[in-house]
């Protein structure tokens, strides 16, 4: 209906038309998404991963055991070892999706195994930290001890991208979201704490755990329900799942503000710091180098200036400048390096930041490598390293890992190292099927034939397309190629099928 004479649109037709496009919208996520989800299977594949069992104890055991020794050996490789072959997003997601169906029993049980493998691995970690000599708070350990919300963001992304794998069948993601979350090394921590009555490290790892634990299940929760997992719920169950999943997320994010909030105070504390430093010793004078503990009572300073002029009187001015602007009793130590002119402030300088350059560019390459031996066949043996290019290369093996998972792996090491071009080689394995609909790629052949093309171009080998038809063989082939792979075209079933090339394949078209 159109609007009337004097230009104003006739009572309720704006509210017609807005629910005329929402019941559009609706129509079309239920035909194009909701009924292209097989529910009971994933309801299934959930179930079997959400309880307590032998195995699910004896992978959190090992895991728990591997974690804590990477933290207390400070080994980013170990670590990330653990977060691989812990179990718990199993039970954790099947919570969320027991809590979106309304299935308290999955429910229950889900929750029974987060219990039992929470209490042994903190009981596990605390007995190898208790009996070990190594005691110390690392760098690993120390890092999982202040959580802000951005690790609760971190969480709520990698549930979402979690259980929208599990829901679509994409496996490989989990590798990914089981990295980024990182459940095993905090629940490491919590153990450390407890074994060395450090109840700053305990609470901090627990906040940081309980946190990921809750998030991933009430994203998961949320993800399930817009994914039409809500078939046995009413509508009061459902107003109510609203209330607690928007309690909980509140009551996690106001003591990781608080925590953000302490953080930022911290960075612009360093940056005060330096900045006052150099303002009350003159601008002819370098910062070479300061150290600082804030909390220390008083705060803690220690600098090193570089100046064609000693003044006396920097110390004293500083410290007092700096206790007014950081509004703290402040202990400063400053010393004071004569140097004849500013040219050679700046040489010395620019030759401690070269050297600090070196040092940084094989410290990156000693944590890069750490990473890929995770995944390297045969130890440091399988990679190689050109500091200078900055490139990586790893012959990987991961038992029971698919070219996906290889392929979300060599992403998540790429973005910690994205200085570096990192590349990892799977082992020969099976390629996928690539599935076409009216004379194109369906969406999942689409991500199959990326992931073809990414396997191929990491060991550098030509690939077969056996069966489909002429053309279908022609456009998959004709993708291939635009990413630079060779592909030998031969008949076959109606399905597509991707496979290794050999010098016995036949270019049948």
């Amino acid at each position: 209906m159109a609007p009337n004479g004097n230009g104003t649109a006739p009572s309720g037709w704006i509210e017609r038309a807005l629910d005329g496009r929402l019941e559009k919208y609706r129509r079309w996520w239920r035909m194009a998404v909701l009924e292209t989800v097989d529910q009971e299977e994933v309801i299934r594949q959930r179930r079997e991963e959400a309880y307590t069992s032998p195995r699910y104890l004896f992978m959190l055991a090992m895991s728990a055991g591997i974690a804590i020794l990477g933290l207390l050996l400070s080994s980013p490789a170990v670590v990330i070892g653990a977060m691989l072959i812990a179990p718990l997003m199993g039970p954790i997601i099947g919570a969320g999706f027991a809590l979106a169906i309304g299935d308290y029993t999955w429910l229950r049980g889900s929750a029974v195994a987060l219990v039992a493998g929470t209490v042994l691995g903190i009981a596990l970690t605390a007995l190898i930290v208790f009996v070990s000599p190594l005691q110390t708070v690392t760098a690993e350990i120390a890092a999982r001890t202040q959580p802000n919300l951005f690790d609760l963001a971190v969480a709520v992304f990698s549930a979402l991208a979690g259980a929208y794998s599990m829901i679509r069948g994409r496996a490989g993601t989990i590798v990914g979201v089981a990295i980024a979350t990182a459940l095993m090394p905090p629940l490491g921590v919590v153990g450390f704490g407890l074994a060395t009555a450090n109840w700053t490290v305990f609470s901090g790892a627990l906040l940081l755990y309980v946190t990921n634990l809750v998030t991933i299940a009430l994203v998961s929760t949320m993800v399930a329900r817009l994914y039409g997992f809500s078939a046995r719920l009413s509508g009061k169950q459902t107003r109510w799942q609203t209330a607690l999943i928007v309690t909980v997320f509140i009551a996690l994010a106001v003591p990781l503000f608080f925590s953000l909030r302490e953080i930022v105070w911290e960075s612009n504390a360093a940056r005060l710091i330096r900045t006052t430093i150099v303002a009350e010793a003159g601008p002819e004078v370098r910062l070479s180098q300061v150290e600082f503990d804030l909390d220390s009572q008083p705060v803690s300073i220690s600098a090193t200036l570089l100046t064609p002029k000693v003044r006396e009187s920097a110390e004293d001015a500083s410290e007092r400048a700096l206790a007014e602007q950081l509004g703290r009793p402040v202990d400063l130590s400053l010393t004071q390096f004569l140097v004849g002119t500013g040219e050679e402030a700046e040489a010395l300088e620019l030759l401690a930041a070269r050297e600090n350059s070196r040092n940084a560019l094989n410290e990156e390459s000693r944590l890069l490598e750490e990473r890929l031996i995770v995944v390297a066949a045969n130890g440091p043996n399988s990679i190689t390293i050109d500091r200078d290019a900055r490139r990586a290369i790893v012959k990987a093996s991961i038992p029971g890992a698919d070219l996906a998972a290889y392929r979300a792996l060599e992403a998540r090491i790429a973005r910690a190292s994205p200085e570096w071009a990192v590349r990892i080689e799977p082992p020969l394995m099976a390629l996928p099927q690539i599935p076409f609909a009216g004379g194109e790629p369906t969406r999942q052949g689409v991500a199959a034939l990326e992931l073809v093309a990414w396997a191929a171009q990491r060991r550098d080998q030509p690939v077969s397309l056996t069966g489909g038809s002429p053309e279908t063989r022609e456009i998959a082939s004709a993708e291939l190629a635009d990413r630079g792979v060779a592909a030998t075209m031969i008949v076959g079933g109606p399905v597509m099928q991707a496979g290794w090339a050999t010098l016995a394949d036949d270019t049948l078209r």
